[in-house]
């Protein structure tokens, strides 16, 4: 019968550096959602398979660490080419739904690295770093440029309406504004679209924004 007796942790394969960084950071952004910057360098040796050791090869010290996996985690790299693919959908109401979804699961990835942002935990000056200063202004192109090609179809241009789905979903993000009536992604979209009014008979409809008087 084998020998159930438990092992110490096996050794990881070694990794040229800036693969070790880039394990160390992807195992450490899950753990910043759950502790914060209270996490420690045991947490995040134990979820990268490593020894403590391993982490101060490759980083100075913890919270460099975790300024490196707030960066990670806020990279819009990964969701603009995800972004791109919602264009082949040919439905709008449809699209935007996988838009908010996207949207939504970034949100739970980066309201905690904006917490940890607001905490202190970068150094006054050196927030954000220059690679994220563009970042918000690339997420509403590219939602924008989703919207695009029913542009006739709305009251309010691409570049609006991506603004709009952006901050509700934003909005609905439990963790962004505390404990509230989460919407799922298919009800943002049918709030952006349709709006707050349950449809009432014709005679009792209240007048659009945009009505004139006769």
């Amino acid at each position: 019968m084998a020998d159930e007796t438990p092992t110490k942790r096996q050794r990881v394969p070694a990794m040229p550096p800036d693969e070790r960084r880039a394990a160390l950071i992807e195992a450490t952004i899950p753990l910043l959602g759950t502790h914060g910057r209270s996490v420690t360098i045991r947490q995040i040796a134990d979820a990268a398979g490593v020894a403590e050791g391993t982490i101060f090869g490759v980083f100075p010290d913890k919270m460099s660490l975790i300024r490196s996996a707030v960066v990670a985690a806020v990279d819009p790299g990964p969701v603009l080419r995800m972004l791109a693919q919602t264009k082949a959908i040919p439905d709008l109401r449809t699209r935007l739904v996988a838009v908010a979804e996207l949207l939504a699961d970034r949100a739970a990835r980066i309201v905690p690295m904006i917490h940890l942002v607001r905490s202190g935990i970068c150094p006054p000056g050196t927030w954000p770093p220059p690679e994220l200063a563009t970042v918000g202004r690339r997420m509403m192109a590219a939602i924008a440029d989703v919207i695009e090609p029913d542009r006739e179809l709305l009251r309010h241009p691409p570049e609006t309406t991506a603004r709009l789905l952006q901050s509700l979903v934003m909005s609905s993000s439990r963790d962004f504004v505390g404990e509230h009536e989460s919407l799922a992604p298919h009800e943002i979209v049918s709030l952006l679209l349709d709006g707050l009014l349950v449809q009432a008979p014709h005679s009792r409809e209240t007048p659009r924004a945009d009505s004139t008087a006769a």
